[in-house]
């Protein structure tokens, strides 16, 4: 293994090696930030568009944190002493190009309401409410920086502020990235193929125990409102069932699907998926944590623990009085974690040469993507304008509590991720 690939993302973290000025050739600033959860593609996606940019001529900042980073800067102070501002080169992001993670950081902080205690210091005396907008400073700060496009790399959270900065007359290029696969308006996201990739790997790795000891398998994968990173997983043979966000499951029609499963199996287990916004029937979602990021949402996870008590307490009503144990595992950040597998490695570097050939056509509002295995670019409205759901008449048996797919004829390749 090179030495890159085993460099954390606080190691990658670089300071400014020569000053702003020094860049030659210069066509125009672009500034990059990504947001949200960090997911594999994420360093290469940002090698993309630099490596591009530089050769183009364009000077590229770095912008540390997401969006939190662009409403902490010190516009009193030069630009080579911000904290949250890096000057990238070919050599900085060579270094990382390969690995997971990313070196410039993230957050989940909205601009557009940033509570009183997470203001910046130094402009607690302006904006002393319980909520604030803090986009008139991100405007003064971009203008400041000299920055005439943004890149974000983002879910549709980060990336709905981007939208809303094109709104203000801000030039934005978007990348999508959730290893979730929910962004509207693209078939693919970063991160999603090696979500996918490790969810098969590490339930067929569990089954060594369910099988030994004839159990229910019960895996809990993220996936807030879509069942994307559930169903793909289960369609691929990492489950026998698996239920989603879109759908509301009944417990006692899983447990006799499972026990059928069980049956069947020549080493008697079986398998069930569960998406972290998964809801029973006349429940709602679970969450592990009551506080909510920037963006409103809470902190999801418990439902696989929910489902794995329920199982064993109903396994006797439909397993002649025997009670079956269960093992339960909860995937999360092992899936997101490490280096970006083939597809996201050539997608990443795909999606950032598209956004640099959209900067040289003097392009902005839109979002790079995948739409029926064409890369294109849509309008960044798109966003904040409808939802990607699974759509479940089509591509959920909701009496089965499986993949449903029947022609894959003209479908894209991930099937079910496309209008």
């Amino acid at each position: 293994m090179g030495e890159e690939n085993n460099q954390t993302a606080s190691d990658n973290h670089i300071r400014p090696t020569k000053k702003l000025a020094d860049i030659k050739n210069f066509k125009g600033t672009i500034g990059i930030l990504t947001g949200g959860g960090d997911v594999p593609g994420l360093n290469p996606a940002i090698a993309a568009v630099t490596i591009r940019a530089i050769q183009e001529g364009h000077k590229v900042v770095g912008i540390r944190n997401g969006w939190e980073g662009l409403i902490n800067i010190h516009r009193d102070r030069k630009i080579e002493e911000q904290e949250r501002i890096t000057l990238l080169d070919r050599a900085a992001v060579k270094k990382i190009a390969r690995s997971g993670g990313t070196f410039l950081h993230s957050s989940r902080t909205n601009p557009i309401k940033v509570s009183k205690d997470l203001v910046p210091n130094h402009l607690k005396e302006q904006y002393n409410q319980e909520v604030n907008d803090l986009t008139p400073e991100v405007l003064k700060n971009l203008e400041y920086l000299g920055i005439d496009y943004m890149v974000p790399i983002g879910g549709d959270d980060t990336l709905s502020y981007g939208a809303h900065l094109h709104g203000q007359g801000v030039k934005v290029i978007a990348i999508p990235k959730t290893m979730d696969n929910d962004v509207p308006g693209t078939d693919y996201c970063i991160g999603f193929s090696t979500c996918v990739t490790r969810t098969v790997e590490y339930v067929h790795q569990l089954r060594t125990c369910a099988g030994s000891h004839e159990r229910f398998l019960v895996v809990e994968v993220f996936g807030r409102y879509a069942g994307f990173s559930a169903l793909i997983p289960t369609m691929a043979g990492a489950a026998d069932r698996c239920v989603i966000p879109e759908h509301k499951f009944n417990i006692d029609r899983l447990t006799e699907l499972l026990l059928e499963d069980k049956r069947n199996h020549p080493s008697n287990y079986s398998v069930v998926m569960v998406s972290e916004g998964a809801m029973f029937e006349g429940g709602e979602m679970v969450f592990s944590d009551q506080q909510v990021d920037g963006f409103g949402h809470k902190k999801l996870g418990g439902i696989g623990d929910l489902i794995s008590m329920k199982l064993r307490e109903i396994s006797p009503k439909y397993n002649n009085g025997q009670e079956v144990q269960v093992i339960n595992q909860r995937l999360g950040y092992m899936v997101r974690s490490g280096n970006p597998d083939a597809i996201d490695s050539i997608v990443c570097m795909a999606f950032g040469n598209l956004a640099m050939n959209l900067i040289a056509a003097g392009k902005s509002g839109r979002m790079v993507c995948l739409r029926n295995g064409r890369y294109e670019s849509v309008p960044i409205g798109i966003i904040t304008s409808t939802k990607k759901l699974v759509e479940v008449k089509k591509y959920y048996n909701v009496e089965r509590y499986r993949p449903c797919f029947m022609n894959f004829e003209d479908r894209p390749m991930w099937i079910m991720t496309t209008d």
